[in-house]
């Protein structure tokens, strides 16, 4: 024969048990469960609105990463006065086998020059990539044409532009551009090399600047443009894990000797980075107001309940119920609205970051 469970008759469950019954009383329909319900609705809001706030502000944060990466990877690796470095290959190589934190290591050559459509002329920063390694945004925000910067046999070579470069060049998807390479100390184009190209394709990494800035062709063509032989101006590295990088921009030159000088991205765009920074300082001060209103809510909900429900109290210490079980009693209450307020406000936060 069973045993009948025998309830738990403790003060704490005793506490309990009365404030889930005031506030989940069908009869209790009046001016309190009014009050009851806005603090709950209260506690909701305020942490709905944490969670989006916070969840932008991430979210905005990884969207810039994202977009710096895509054009100038997680950290350069050049040399001092913009020399231009021999042997490569070998350097790579080095790198690569010394350093297993470095996932990808690809040249370029990057010079200023002068492009020219049939409408319009501006000043560009040409950078030679090889198209077997390369991890730009002509690569990897390529929104119109195809990646093809293989070198032609014959003399019109192939060139990706940005697309705001190219809005304002008015060149589009097969048009034929022209690359100056200035030389010299005077920059004038008595001493430029000519290159004539045909636009494959068109990036956007959402960096206005940058868009409107850059041109990507093959790296032996940007080499013949710019006669320096087979050398390069540096290299876009790829790392595993981001932290490390103040680390191996110390440890790699180091290494390499000089004139070999390392960048990461948040030295390269300090502005940046230190903006977004900025905007994380005020999370602790919002979410401490956050707390404060929602205890202020809460505690005034408690106070109307207390006054509300004088006569009920005094039944219960008619009956017996101490003092310390009174107060367990609304304290329990206070926080099954601080709890149902807090799971309501993630779902809604949810929903809403979802949509």
């Amino acid at each position: 024969m069973k045993r009948r469970r025998t309830p738990d008759r403790s003060p704490t469950a005793v506490a309990r048990f009365i404030a889930f019954r005031h506030l989940a009383s069908r009869h209790n329909r009046g001016f309190i469960s009014l009050i009851t319900v806005i603090a709950i609705v209260g506690v909701t809001l305020g942490v709905a609105s944490l969670i989006i706030t916070l969840s932008i502000l991430d979210g905005f944060e990884r969207t810039i990463r994202e977009n710096v990466v895509s054009f100038t990877a997680h950290m350069e690796l050049f040399a001092f006065q913009n020399q231009v470095l021999p042997e490569y290959e070998s350097t790579r190589r080095t790198v690569m086998e010394r350093y297993p934190e470095v996932v990808e290591m690809a040249p370029y050559l990057a010079r200023e020059g002068m492009i020219r459509s049939a409408s319009s002329i501006d000043g560009v920063l040409i950078k030679g990539v090889d198209p077997t390694n390369d991890i730009s945004a002509a690569r990897k925000r390529l929104v119109l044409g195809t990646y093809d910067l293989k070198e032609t046999d014959q003399g019109i070579q192939h060139i990706i532009l940005g697309r705001r470069l190219a809005d304002k060049l008015h060149a589009e998807v097969g048009g034929r551009v022209l690359l100056y390479s200035l030389g010299g100390a005077s920059l004038t184009l008595s001493q430029s090399r000519v290159l004539q190209a045909q636009v494959v394709g068109i990036y956007e990494t959402g960096m206005a600047d940058y868009d409107g800035s850059v041109a990507y062709v093959n790296l032996q063509t940007a080499q013949r443009l710019f006669q320096v032989g087979r050398t390069v101006s540096g290299f876009d590295m790829l790392v595993a894990d981001t932290d490390s990088l103040e680390s191996l921009a110390r440890r790699i030159p180091e290494d390499l000797g000089y004139p070999y000088y390392a960048r990461t991205m948040y030295e390269m765009y300090r502005n940046l980075f230190t903006w977004i920074d900025l905007q994380k300082k005020p999370v602790p001060i919002i979410l401490g107001l956050i707390i404060i209103v929602a205890t202020f809510n809460i505690v005034g909900t408690l106070l109307m309940m207390v006054m509300e429900k004088s006569r009920q109290i005094g039944t219960l210490r008619t009956l017996g119920i101490e003092r310390k079980v009174l107060s367990r009693i609304f304290l329990n209450q206070g926080a099954l609205i601080g709890i149902t307020g807090t799971l309501l406000g993630n779902l809604l936060a949810l929903i809403i970051c979802w949509l």
